[in-house]
């Protein structure tokens, strides 16, 4: 397993790539510069980094065969701790909960992923039925602004009937006017002429 990977295993445990790949960097850093330092960083159960030194020796050159001196420097060193070493020797030691129960804390679980989604289905559920009652309140709303509108159309349409009534009743009232003058007028003569008719 290399950086990448081990990233990627960490990913779902962490929550994202991003967490993980800062959670190695920020890790590897600070043992990095600990153990530069002559610092031991120890992490229980897993093991201890420390600086050794290297005394000057004589090497020789593979290529060659030719003796080298080798200066004095310092190298490094790892020391695994006992339940590192228990588990590498017999891999059934390694703890199944472990991991189940990260992946389960994280919600990538399979079981973690159905019971986020059945938790979520509720409030979903919510949602919806917040929006529905939403638009039904504007909708309701929207009918009642809309109601004294249609009512003064209402009333504005009667008002233009009647208006419209009244001036055919005065145009039919104007146009009978003369000939109901004329009528008076042929019964007047029609009285002068039987009143003559009788005095003669």
């Amino acid at each position: 397993m290399n950086k990448g990977q081990l990233i990627e295993a960490l990913e779902s445990r962490l929550g994202g790539k991003k967490a993980a790949a800062a959670a190695v960097e920020q890790l590897l850093d600070v043992i990095i510069r600990e153990v530069a330092k002559g610092s031991k960083v120890g992490i229980t159960g897993f093991g201890t980094f420390e600086r050794a030194a290297r005394a000057a020796r004589t090497g020789r050159n593979p290529r060659t065969g030719e003796s080298v001196k080798i200066k004095k420097t310092a190298v490094p060193k790892f020391k695994a701790g006992s339940r590192f070493r228990t588990v590498v020797a017999d891999p059934k030691q390694l703890p199944k909960t472990a991991a189940a129960g990260a992946r389960a804390a994280a919600g990538t679980g399979a079981s973690g992923v159905k019971a986020a989604v059945k938790k979520a289905t509720p409030a979903k559920a919510a949602v919806k039925k917040a929006v529905v009652k939403k638009v039904a309140a504007v909708k309701k709303a929207a009918v009642k602004k809309a109601a004294p509108a249609k009512v003064a159309v209402k009333k504005a349409a009667v008002k233009k009937a009647a208006v419209k009534k009244t001036a055919v009743k005065k145009t039919a009232v104007k146009k009978a006017a003369p000939a109901k003058a004329a009528v008076k007028k042929v019964t007047v003569r029609k009285a002068a002429v039987k009143k003559a008719v009788k005095k003669a």
